[in-house]
């Protein structure tokens, strides 16, 4: 369905076209309970959140690639590298840049806000540990709750995109440190710890406490109690998060709704798992994944259907893919 989306979306050039087919790709490759959610989209909306997370993706991957050759000042190099194309609007050699250029400029996002998402991806070049709930949410806010504020454009608002600014932001830092809890362990292996030493020390953990969980592939009591309070607040951020998807253009909650349950259905494996995350990975089943994905679909496609909606141009004739939901399952 991508030549029909992208027709949708009005994007006729074939290298611009090329461009969005790669973001999509990266998409489909990484997002998982993302790119799922973005089924749930009408289709013209679909290519501008595949380029907004084609570019987020072009930034982790240089910060989080293995390569041992690459030295921290390789990938600060290229990171300033991708800042400066993307602020000349130099798409050379960078499939991604020419899609979210494009996004930008059609949907009128602050560039502030790809600014702020990228002193962020550098914080991760030299900052290993957060002393304090300020100083993570200092990250949080460029790494996670721009990329709600990016969307809000795209996702369409009844009301003012002032007004659906904060619930944005915030579902997207619930969606971050939803992912923090869930890759503890991968997150100790690239030598980062995402969870404020402050309120860890509360409970009697360190780094040094952490480590030893992760060689041992057990969770000591300590971290146990420490994580499910990390877990608490978390659930506190969607609660307040969710109240702001009605403010969303009608078309959009049904994306939005599905992906916010199926994230928040994350913190519940980790929770159902006795916050064992050490040498495991919480997943949603790809049957939960169909349930909760034909759900939303239904109501997208109700949606849709509303005479004079912010929908657009009429109902989407697309039938459920199950076989999507399977594979990113």
């Amino acid at each position: 369905m991508t030549r029909a989306e992208l027709d949708a979306a009005g994007i006729t050039d074939s290298s611009l076209r090329r461009s969005y087919l790669c973001c999509r790709e990266l998409n489909a490759a990484h997002g998982k309970t993302f790119f799922l959610a973005t089924r749930l989209l009408a289709p013209d909306q679909r290519p501008a959140v595949h380029a907004l997370y084609g570019f987020a993706r072009r930034a982790d991957d240089i910060l989080d690639d293995f390569d041992p050759v690459l030295t921290p000042a390789d990938r600060a190099q290229r990171l300033r590298s991708l800042a400066t194309q993307f602020d000349r609007a130099d798409t050379a050699g960078d499939p991604v840049l020419a899609a979210v250029l494009h996004t930008a400029q059609t949907y009128r996002i602050p560039r502030h806000l790809f600014e702020a998402f990228l002193r962020s991806m550098r914080m991760d070049l030299t900052v290993t540990d957060y002393p304090d709930r300020a100083a993570l949410d200092h990250y949080v806010y460029g790494s996670a709750e721009v990329i709600g504020m990016q969307l809000l454009p795209v996702l369409g608002t009844t009301e003012s995109v002032e007004a659906a600014t904060p619930f944005a932001a915030a579902l997207g830092k619930a969606f971050q440190l939803t992912n923090f809890l869930r890759d503890v362990d991968e997150d100790l292996a690239r030598d980062r710890v995402y969870l404020p030493a402050d309120e860890l020390a509360a409970y009697g953990v360190d780094r040094g406490l952490l480590e030893w969980c992760r060689r041992r592939r057990r969770v000591d009591p300590k971290v146990r109690r420490a994580l499910a309070e990390q877990h608490r607040i978390t659930r506190d951020i969607y609660a307040e998060a969710r109240r702001g998807i009605e403010l969303l253009a009608p078309r959009s909650r049904p994306c939005v709704e599905t992906a916010a349950v199926l994230y928040g259905e994350i913190l519940d494996r980790i929770e159902s798992a006795d916050f064992e995350v050490f040498g495991r990975r919480a997943r949603v089943g790809t049957r939960r994944r169909l349930r909760v994905g034909a759900a939303g679909w239904l109501r997208a496609r109700r949606a849709r259907r509303i005479p004079h909606s912010p929908a657009g141009p009429g109902t989407s004739s697309e039938p459920f893919d199950t076989a999507e939901f399977r594979e990113h399952g």
